[in-house]
């Protein structure tokens, strides 16, 4: 399936000192995390805010066509660039082998020229867009409530919400993923707050035929909707139902397990096969995450051990995402070490493929294997929450007579190399880890 790397943290392009330049600061880390096994980068919103406290993220879109080209909100390029920049950032991704993954603002809008009266409520509202790109232009049509729709599922702050059902409102935003698709080179999308509107418009944006340098682009698309695993999969088999390019979600339900496993005292891994997540019911259709631009940067971060969450990803099934803060910022990469991300990065792309089988599990030890399949052979994963001493156990696997060595691990206080491991004719065998850490075991080629 590849992994993820979300390519931005609240506020990144000044704590990095990297103002109006973050995709080319973006773009000098391609080559690395290609060649460390990187297969997707999640970018932040392209286009133009509203910049009405100064440079913003990009999560009060004004126009949508202005990805660092006209001069208006205070600047001509948005807080990370230029869109020539952008241009360059998402070639040079295709160029080792990675997709891009815009991140797509749809259901409200921020910035307005002009308030106006909306007649079926008799208020004011700054609904009235006129953009200097001459695309996309709104007035109060084109927001909640209008003369198609009344009911508006659910607002973001008090920035006025789009209204999908006018027809021109979502031919425009169909026109625009087909734009970020066949012009400017995304790859698919990231659906920002989903439980605002309608999932009809998902499934017309991953159903559309795009068609880029004369051969079609089926697009990925994974939707941010922040709710209890039953919800999510509640939401994207509505989404899926009648859509032949299926969308995926984020598991937020399991975020709040590894936050638990990494910052809980005494917590259980006897929970981690138990606790109710998407990707226990739906693992063909969820992305798994450590931290986000919300969850970090807003508050509810992970303080402990966070590579011990980062393992339980980046073994397991789903679709890993990681995020850049973490791997960089706060260091947890470790490249050329077997110790961090990118040592779990390389083994998740070498061997995590197949389904998961928990081979062992109490309240101190976990031990799960990966079945394999096609170039990816498997792996048995052993995670150890015992704050003294390495531990390990007897379990049955599904491979016999095979040498087995380390290919990522770490521990709080214990990083010595694990030792080769053996199986038997029934394939049975022991796998260790050291105190508060993890390794990956790798079936010897």
């Amino acid at each position: 399936m590849g992994v993820m790397m979300q390519t931005f943290y609240w506020d990144c392009p000044r704590e990095d000192g990297k103002e109006f330049k973050w995709w080319n600061y973006v773009r000098s880390k391609v080559p690395e995390l290609s060649a460390t096994g990187f297969t997707a980068l999640w970018l932040p919103p392209a286009h133009k805010p509203a910049n009405l406290n100064g440079p913003s993220m990009g999560y009060d879109p004004y126009d949508y066509y202005d990805l660092g080209e006209f001069d208006q909100k205070g600047a001509v390029p948005t807080w990370f660039g230029t869109k020539q920049e952008l241009f360059d950032l998402i070639q040079s991704a295709h160029r080792h082998g990675m997709t891009a993954i815009a991140d797509m603002v749809i259901n409200h809008n921020s910035g307005a020229d002009a308030a106006e009266c909306n007649p079926l409520t008799d208020q004011e509202r700054w609904t009235l867009f006129q953009p200097k790109s001459g695309k996309f232009f709104r007035n109060w049509e084109s927001f909640h409530p209008n003369m198609y729709e009344s009911w508006d599922e659910s607002t973001f702050g008090d920035m006025p919400d789009l209204s999908h059902r006018n027809p021109q409102v979502f031919g425009e935003i169909l026109e625009l993923a087909r734009w970020l698709v066949e012009e400017i080179g995304f790859d698919g999308f990231r659906y920002d707050f989903v439980k605002g509107y309608g999932a009809a418009t998902i499934a017309a944006i991953q159903e559309y035929h795009y068609v880029r340098d004369g051969e079609q682009l089926i697009p990925y698309g994974v939707a941010e909707f922040w709710d209890s695993a039953r919800a999510i999969e509640g939401w994207v088999n509505t989404t899926n139902f009648s859509n032949t390019n299926p969308v995926d979600a984020f598991d937020f339900p399991m975020r709040e397990m590894l936050k638990a496993l990494c910052d809980q005292y005494g917590f259980s891994l006897r929970s981690l096969p138990a606790w109710e997540t998407v990707l226990q019911k739906q693992p063909q259709s969820v992305v798994t995450f450590v931290e986000n631009h919300d969850l970090r940067d807003e508050g509810r971060p992970i303080s402990n051990d966070k590579l011990l969450a980062y393992s339980y990803i980046l073994t397991h099934e789903g679709y890993p995402c990681v995020f850049w803060k973490d791997y960089f910022n706060y260091a947890l990469g470790m490249d050329g070490t077997p110790h961090g991300i990118a040592a779990l990065v390389r083994a998740h792309q070498d061997y995590a493929g197949g389904g998961t089988e928990v081979l062992y599990a109490d309240d101190d030890l976990y031990i799960m294997q990966r079945t394999g399949y096609d170039d990816a052979p498997g792996l048995v994963y052993v995670l150890n929450n015992r704050g003294l001493g390495w531990n390990g156990n007897w379990v049955n696997t599904r491979w016999q007579n095979t040498a087995f060595a380390p290919a990522a691990w770490w521990s709080r206080t214990d990083l010595h190399r694990p030792g080769d491991q053996v199986t038997g004719p029934d394939g049975r065998g022991q796998f260790y880890a050291p105190p508060r850490g993890y390794v990956v075991y790798a079936p010897k080629r």
